[in-house]
């Protein structure tokens, strides 16, 4: 039986990235980046994305016509879904398949259904939702793309100040990016109403950090003060699992978090705040090793002001 990854395009190598272009996704980051971005694909690109995720040996044998006789599209989708996906051409999509492909014939445990039943013991209902919380946590490591994280971190570490726009559930995750970054000597605040955040926005500036939460990438609350913040010159994130969405029309950096299946007892707002959480810790993280002179002094004094209250009251 012939190798797939050696036998594809005769030898070629896959294409390089172009500098300062995003990372290829490495093939584990495949399934990833087709769940997070198949709901905001064409109908036709997502019977491409479907495809591959479904038999991506068999998707790694095929040529980019095959593929595209396949799912009853064209060769011109074929090549926008590997673009999408994060793939310079199919070429670089196909090695992707076929070291997929060698992944899941390791003998990798099938996935659990982790729908939940209303009449599910509460076993199970800790055992799924711990399943999808791992399952969440892993794809979004898989796809955050690092050259974008590392230059969010860089912005975000010599900022003058760094605002962070969110509400609803997206609300609490800007909290705690804010109270992280206090901890360390830097100036962030967490807006959750919209009038203060566009009214805080619009004292920004070059040298400033505006950061968006957003998991549907189309809530106007939170476009609408990152627009501010960018027309203002600040550098402006997006932490997202719709990278395609219209809060990316503001955003120079897109961090991008994995859209979990959600279902009648699991809504969006609890099966996005995993992945959110854990791009604001990768950002926080990276921030204070960048700071770390001024941030290990700054974290040892708020532990030390906080002591008092950790230890038993005397009378």
């Amino acid at each position: 039986m012939t190798n797939p990854v050696k036998e594809i395009f005769n030898g070629e190598a896959p294409s390089p990235a172009a500098p300062g272009t995003r990372e290829i996704p490495p093939p584990a980051a495949l399934a990833a980046k087709v769940r997070t971005l198949s709901p905001s694909m064409t109908r036709s690109m997502q019977r491409v994305a479907e495809a591959v995720a479904d038999d991506p040996a068999g998707c790694a044998a095929l040529t980019v016509t095959g593929l595209a006789e396949l799912t009853g599209t064209s060769e011109a989708t074929v090549v926008r879904t590997a673009r999408l996906l994060g793939y310079p051409g199919y070429r670089d999509l196909r090695l992707a398949l076929a070291g997929l492909a060698a992944h899941q014939e390791s003998g990798r445990a099938p996935a659990l259904t982790t729908d939940i039943a209303v009449d599910d013991p509460i076993g199970d209902v800790v055992a799924k939702l711990a399943y999808d919380e791992q399952q969440t946590l892993a794809d979004t490591a898989a796809g955050l793309d690092t050259v974008q994280l590392g230059a969010a971190v860089a912005a975000a570490a010599t900022a003058r100040r760094i605002d962070i726009y969110g509400v609803g559930a997206s609300s609490l995750v800007g909290m705690d990016l804010a109270q992280k970054l206090l901890r360390i000597g830097l100036i962030a605040h967490a807006h959750s109403d919209p009038h203060l955040a566009v009214t805080n926005a619009v004292q920004l500036r070059s040298g400033d950090v505006a950061v968006a939460i957003t998991h549907s990438g189309s809530t106007g609350d939170v476009i609408e003060p990152l627009r501010v913040a960018f027309d203002r010159g600040a550098t402006t994130i997006a932490i997202t699992g719709r990278p395609d969405g219209p809060v990316s029309q503001y955003a120079d950096h897109i961090l991008t978090t994995s859209t979990a299946r959600e279902s009648e007892l699991r809504p969006a707002a609890m099966s996005s705040r995993t992945s959110q959480l854990l791009v604001v810790d990768c950002l926080f993280i990276g921030v204070a090793q960048r700071t770390y002179e001024s941030a290990a002094p700054a974290l040892a004094a708020s532990y030390e002001a906080l002591a008092h209250r950790h230890s038993p009251r005397t009378r």
